[in-house]
C-alpha cells in the first residue's frame, strides 16, 4: 500500500463517515422540526375544537363534521338527504378475509377498505407474524361528487356474499335513486398483487358532468420488523414514478417529508427496508400530495412510520358505468420479484447510481442467485463471492501491489532525492530525478491509485447490496443470527452515542484485520523524511480501522463478513506476489545497474521536460522584468 493507496482509503474513510454524520444530524434536526410542528397542530386542532363547539351550542341544528373526533357518539350525526346514505352511515360494519399462498387481506365495510395485510412467507425478528400495516392501521377511501360530497370512509358499504368468495371480496354502496358504487379485491394464487376495481354503476344522472375527477386517499402505518432500528430507519422511504423515467423519485430515508407533485403518475410506494405497499394506476394518478413520517426507537407502539397518499383521478363524465382501476402489491422487496411485475417495481431496492446499479443488477446479484442454487449456508456464498470478486480483480490488484512493491524498493533513492533537493526552488529538479528512478524501475506514477479507483465500483456495490439484500434476511452465520442486520456479542442495555447499544463482532474483527494489515505494510513505505510521513502512518493504521468499526458496528454483519474476508485475502494476495512475482532486489540492482547511464525517454517524458522548460524559461522571463522595474 503506497502512499496514494492510502490517500485513496483516507478520502474513502472520509467520505462514509461525512455520510453518516450528515445523515444522523439531518434526522435529529427534522425530529425537532416535526415536534415544533405536531405541537402547533395540537394547539390549532384544540382552538378549532373550542370553536366548533361554541358554534354547535349556539345553532343545534347545524350537521358540522366531526373533524379530529375518535368517539363517533361524541360527534354530531350528519344529515344525508339520501336515505340509503343515511342508513348506511349509522350501519355496523364487518370484516371479510381473502387469501392466497402468499399474502392474507382482510377488509372492512366501513369504507370499504383494507383493514390488515399478512405476509405469510416471512415473520418478524421476533418470529411473530408479519404485518405490512395491522388491524385498523390502514386507510383507503374516495370523494366524489354525487350530487353533493360522498367521502366513502364515511359510509359501511354492503357485503355482496354471491359476487365474492376466497380470494375476491365486493362491496357495494346504493342510492335511494338507483346506482351503487362497488369496491371490487382479488388475488391471484402466487401473487403479492392485490387487484381493485372501484365502479361507479348507474350513476350517470348523480354525477353532474362537470366532474371529471375523483379524489383517492391512500395511507398506512408500518410496524417495524427488523432487529437494527437505525438500519431499518435508514433503508425506509416514499417513493413515486412518473411514466417514461428510468426509475422512481423519493422522499424520506429515515426523515420526515412531504412532496406535492402536479405531474401524472403511475405508482407510489410506501417501502420499508425490506417489504413494501405499493399503489399503481394503469390510467396513472393526475397529480397529488405525499408525507411520510417516522417513529421514534422509544415509541411504545412499536411502529416505525406512517405514510399517506392524496391523490386525483381522471373521470369520464357522462357514462352510466365508470370503473377506475387500481393495483396494490403487498410483498418482499426482492428484486426478481419486483421485476416480475415489469412496472420498474424493483428500481425502489436502493443499489447505488449507474454504474454501481449496473454492476450490482448484472453482476452481483445473478451470481448470488447463481451460487443459492447449490449452498443454502449465505455465510459459505458471501465466502465464495469474495473470492470470485478478488480473483475478477486480480490484474487490477497485482498492478496495485506491484507498484507498492516496487515503490518500496526505490525508497533509499527517493530519501537521496530529498536530501539532494531540499529547496523549494529544486522541485522541477527533483521531479526529474524521480520520474527518471520511476521509469528504470517500471513504476507507474498511477500504478497504485488507479487500480484502486477501478475497485471501488466493486466496493461500493457491496456497501449498498448487503444492507438491501432480502435474501440475508433473518439467515444466521456462526454467531450471527441475521446477516442482514449487526450482530451482537455485547449488549450495553443503553444507547451510547456513535457506536450504538452494543458491539459487533463481525465488524471487531474486520478493524483489527485492517488494523494488521496496514501496520505490516506502512512502516516499510513512508520516507523518513517525509514531514507527512507520521501523520500518514497514523491515520492509515489507526484512524482509518477506528473509523470503519463505528461505521460497520450498526450495519449489516454480512457486510462486516465480506469485508473482514476481503482483508485477509488482500493479506494473502499481497504476500503471494510480494514473494514470488515482485522481487525488490531485483529492482534495487538495476537500479544500480544503470546509475549514470543515460535511458531511453519516452515520449510522455519528453512531452514532460519540453514543458518544464518551457515553464523555466517563462519563470526566467518574469524575473528579468521585475528587475528592470
Amino acid at each position: 500500500m503506497d502512499k496514494n493507496s492510502v490517500i485513496g482509503f483516507i478520502l474513502i474513510a472520509l467520505l462514509f463517515v461525512g455520510f453518516f454524520g450528515y445523515q444522523s444530524r439531518q434526522y435529529s434536526k427534522q425530529l425537532e422540526i416535526q415536534e415544533q410542528i405536531d405541537s402547533a397542530a395540537r394547539a390549532e386542532a384544540a382552538v378549532r375544537d373550542s370553536i366548533r363547539q361554541a358554534y354547535l351550542e349556539s345553532h343545534p341544528e347545524a350537521a358540522l363534521p366531526a373533524e379530529g373526533v375518535t368517539d363517533p357518539q361524541a360527534a354530531p350525526a350528519p344529515v344525508y338527504g339520501d336515505s340509503l346514505l343515511a342508513a348506511a352511515a349509522n350501519a355496523e360494519a364487518s370484516l371479510h378475509t381473502i387469501s392466497n399462498d402468499k399474502i392474507e387481506a382482510v377488509f372492512t365495510t366501513e369504507g370499504a377498505q383494507p383493514y390488515s395485510v399478512r405476509i405469510k412467507d416471512y415473520r418478524n425478528y421476533d418470529s411473530t407474524d408479519l404485518y405490512i400495516f395491522k388491524d385498523g392501521k390502514a386507510g383507503l377511501g374516495f370523494v366524489i361528487y354525487a350530487p353533493t360530497a360522498v367521502d366513502s370512509r364515511k359510509f359501511v358499504f354492503n357485503y355482496v356474499p354471491e359476487a365474492s368468495d376466497e380470494r375476491s371480496i365486493v362491496m357495494r354502496l346504493p342510492f335511494s335513486g338507483g346506482g351503487y358504487i362497488q369496491q371490487k379485491f382479488s388475488l391471484e394464487e402466487g401473487s403479492y398483487s392485490v387487484k381493485n376495481e372501484l365502479s361507479f354503476v348507474g350513476m350517470k344522472d348523480l354525477i353532474p358532468r362537470n366532474v371529471i375527477s375523483a379524489d383517492i386517499s391512500f395511507g398506512i402505518t408500518m410496524p417495524r420488523m427488523e432487529k437494527g432500528y437505525q438500519n431499518e430507519l435508514r433503508y425506509s422511504k416514499l417513493n413515486y414514478y412518473f411514466p417514461g423515467e428510468k426509475k422512481p423519485e423519493s422522499i424520506g430515508n429515515g426523515r420526515n417529508a412531504s412532496k406535492r407533485l402536479d405531474a401524472r403518475m403511475s405508482w407510489f410506494a410506501f417501502q420499508q427496508q425490506f417489504f413494501s405497499a405499493i399503489m399503481m394506476a394503469p390510467e396513472e394518478f393526475a397529480s397529488g400530495d405525499l408525507q411520510v413520517n417516522f417513529f421514534p426507537q422509544d415509541d411504545p407502539s412499536h411502529d416505525l412510520m406512517t405514510c399517506m397518499a392524496e391523490m386525483r383521478v381522471d373521470l369520464t363524465p357522462g357514462s352510466d358505468d365508470i370503473t377506475l382501476p387500481f393495483e396494490f402489491y403487498f410483498g418482499p422487496n426482492h428484486f426478481q420479484t419486483l421485476k416480475s411485475y415489469d412496472r420498474k417495481y424493483e428500481k425502489i431496492i436502493p443499489l447505488g447510481g449507474w454504474l454501481v446499479g449496473w454492476f450490482t443488477r448484472f453482476v452481483i446479484i445473478p451470481v448470488f442467485n447463481w451460487l443459492h442454487r447449490f449452498i443454502s449456508n449465505f455465510g459459505l456464498i458471501i465466502l465464495l463471492m469474495t473470492l470470485m470478486i478478488k480473483l475478477v480483480v486480480l490484474p487490477f490488484a497485482y498492478k496495485s501491489y506491484s507498484s507498492s512493491a516496487k515503490m518500496q524498493a526505490v525508497k533509499p533513492w527517493m530519501d537521496r532525492l530529498n536530501e539532494k533537493y531540499p529547496k523549494p526552488e529544486d522541485a522541477m529538479k527533483k521531479q526529474q530525478a524521480m520520474m527518471d528512478i520511476y521509469r528504470r524501475a517500471g513504476i507507474s506514477p498511477m500504478g497504485g491509485c488507479l487500480p484502486m479507483l477501478l475497485q471501488f465500483p466493486i466496493l461500493w456495490a457491496m456497501f449498498r447490496f448487503f444492507p438491501a439484500s432480502i435474501e440475508l434476511r433473518q439467515q444466521g452465520f456462526l454467531w450471527a443470527e441475521d446477516l442482514s442486520a449487526y450482530d451482537s456479542i455485547v449488549d450495553f442495555g443503553v444507547r451510547i452515542p456513535i457506536i450504538g447499544d452494543h458491539i459487533s463482532l463481525f465488524a471487531l474483527l474486520m478493524s483489527v484485520s485492517m488494523f494488521l494489515y496496514s501496520k505490516a505494510l506502512s512502516g516499510s513505505q513512508m520516507s523518513s523524511n517525509d514531514p507527512s510521513a507520521g501523520m500518514m502512518k497514523f491515520m492509515s493504521v489507526w484512524m482509518m480501522p477506528i473509523m470503519m468499526f463505528f461505521i460497520c458496528n450498526n450495519l449489516s454483519s454480512g457486510l462486516s463478513y465480506y469485508y473482514l474476508l476481503s482483508n485477509l485475502m488482500t493479506m494473502l494476495e499481497t504476500w503471494i506476489i510480494k514473494k514470488w512475482f515482485v522481487h525488490p532486489d531485483d529492482i534495487r540492482r538495476r537500479l544500480e545497474a544503470g546509475e549514470g547511464k543515460p535511458a531511453a525517454k519516452s515520449k510522455w517524458q519528453l512531452r514532460l521536460e519540453e514543458a518544464q522548460k518551457m515553464q523555466r524559461k517563462m519563470l526566467e522571463e518574469q524575473e528579468r522584468k521585475q528587475r528592470r522595474r
